[in-house]
């Protein structure tokens, strides 16, 4: 306990899923959390966004770790309005030390607008950097960035986009893009000492992940494939034998990169991915 005691972090898309296993993990390692989420549904996911009720779940369990807590509803896409809500929370919570990118969406299959790819950009690519960016001016020398990424983003497929659509296209290419950037970034702020680092899990079971979309993605020769169904798939993926890894198994990392532990790690490409990299020679 007490891994990162005194810390604030920032973390985006902590309403649920990995945000808010990252809050809570964090929380109970002695940080202050300011926790920002969108709380509504971005029309071209096939799923349903985090409620403005998640969210205060999230508050709920930090508060119960006996931390501190500042809760905005805020869109990744639109860096003035993140730039402020961060303002806010390190006004309130005096300081910033951890900064995690964690928002991402994900419309996949096939036959999708091309919106499924523009979306997934501007969320996925663009709103981690507008994370990043809006909490810079905050950081002391010293202090830890943490991208999440996706095994996705380190496999070098490209071109046509097959059952995973031109949204499946997007999150591989804004995770491989990712990738440059928190390597790119990690050098220009390493004289200071601020470390910039990228986790980069495999399928999680998260709302992203469990499905009808992603269910049919992965079982095409189903017509309406269950999440049992699609659970062979997923396993098949993998060369360790689970079908996804839980959001607390991303937590670990997290909390490893946010804590003096990693103090002299930067530019690193953390894989939680099950073997799937060593599975596909990649």
């Amino acid at each position: 306990m007490g891994r990162v005691e005194g810390k604030v972090v920032v973390i985006t898309g902590a309403a649920r899923g990995q945000g808010r296993s990252h809050a809570v993990r964090l929380a109970e390692e002695g940080a202050d959390v300011i926790a920002l989420d969108i709380c509504e549904d971005i029309e071209i996911t096939e799923y349903p966004m985090a409620t403005p009720e998640d969210l205060e779940e999230t508050a709920r369990l930090v508060r119960k770790a006996g931390r501190r807590v500042v809760t905005r509803q805020v869109d990744v896409r639109d860096r003035e309005a993140l730039r402020r809500a961060v303002d806010e929370g390190v006004a309130e919570l005096g300081r910033l030390d951890v900064v995690v990118a964690n928002a991402s969406i994900l419309p996949i299959g096939p036959g999708r607008p091309i919106a499924a790819f523009t979306d997934t950009v501007d969320v996925n690519l663009l709103g981690a950097v507008n994370t990043v960016h809006a909490a810079l001016p905050h950081l002391e020398p010293g202090a830890s960035i943490i991208v999440i990424g996706s095994v996705a983003g380190l496999v070098g497929a490209r071109g046509d986009s097959g059952p995973a659509g031109p949204g499946g296209t997007a999150y591989r290419f804004a995770k491989a893009v990712l990738v440059e950037y928190v390597e790119t970034l990690a050098l220009q702020l390493a004289p200071v000492g601020t470390r910039v680092n990228a986790v980069h899990p495999t399928n999680c079971n998260t709302d992203m992940l469990l499905n009808d979309a992603t269910y049919r993605t992965f079982r095409p020769d189903v017509e309406n494939p269950t999440r049992e169904d699609a659970e062979l798939g997923f396993k098949a993926y993998h060369a360790m034998p689970v079908p996804w890894i839980e959001p607390e198994e991303v937590s670990h990392a997290v909390t490893y990169l946010a804590s003096e532990e990693s103090r002299y790690v930067t530019g690193m490409q953390l894989k939680v991915d099950a073997g799937v990299l060593m599975k596909l020679g990649s």
